[in-house]
């Protein structure tokens, strides 16, 4: 492993599962020995950590914790922290996924699966002003079938359980966690456990990606299952 002689750098790690904190914090160290690294599990960690310092040189980002969906937590940390460089380290590789992270405003993605000496190289790389992206990566190809797009969302509709439909209905109306939680007569933790649920299912990352979908669906199809009980 070869150790970067530079000046003492800052890192904010922010990841729910401590192992794989471990195994970055001992990535960045191995390489960066002069380095400071905080660890954050959660959102609300690494807004307490910025709080307290915002002076971080690159933030390394899982987009699966647990306080945020989607693409929420990058965008937060983007519109506060603009000129903070932020990794986000994956265990999606759909590119549609790197697609999207580069577009909110992400300075690379590392998937999980990297090797270390791969992610050392992306770390340098970011650190020195570049974007880094996964080498086998390619745009996705976006000109497909709206035929077979349409059937594949309602395939992918009819597995939802009706709760699953409202939700996502209300989802579709931009409504809140909390306004759902009100609509529906449940706690807002039962709520996000639907959300991400619905997510899952559909093969999205984020709330508007439902959206997105669901925009593909024609007219006949919104009356089916977007329409109230």
């Amino acid at each position: 492993m070869e150790v970067i002689e530079t000046s003492k750098i800052r890192f904010l790690v922010i990841d729910d599962h401590p192992m794989f904190r471990e195994a970055l914090q001992a990535a960045i160290r191995a390489a960066y020995p002069k380095s400071e690294i905080v660890d954050a599990a959660s959102l609300a960690e690494a807004n307490r950590a910025l709080n307290e310092n915002a002076n971080f040189d690159l933030a390394l980002l899982d987009l699966a914790i647990p306080d945020t969906e989607g693409y929420f937590g990058l965008l937060e940390l983007r519109n506060q922290h603009p000129r903070m460089p932020i990794v986000v380290v994956s265990g999606h590789e759909d590119p549609h996924i790197i697609r999207d992270v580069m577009a909110q405003g992400a300075s690379g993605f590392v998937p999980k699966s990297t090797p270390r000496s791969t992610l050392t190289h992306a770390i340098e790389s970011v650190i020195q002003g570049n974007i880094y992206l996964p080498e086998d990566y390619s745009v996705p190809d976006e000109t497909g079938d709206p035929e077979q797009d349409r059937l594949e969302i309602l395939e992918k509709l009819a597995s939802l359980t009706p709760q699953q439909l409202r939700v996502t209905r209300m989802v579709r109306a931009g409504l809140l966690n909390k306004q759902i939680a009100y609509e529906l007569g449940v706690g807002e933790t039962t709520v996000k456990a639907h959300v991400s649920a619905v997510l899952r299912k559909l093969n999205v990352y984020s709330r508007t990606q439902v959206v997105v979908e669901l925009n593909k669906l024609e007219d006949r199809d919104i009356n089916r299952f977007m329409t109230s009980d």
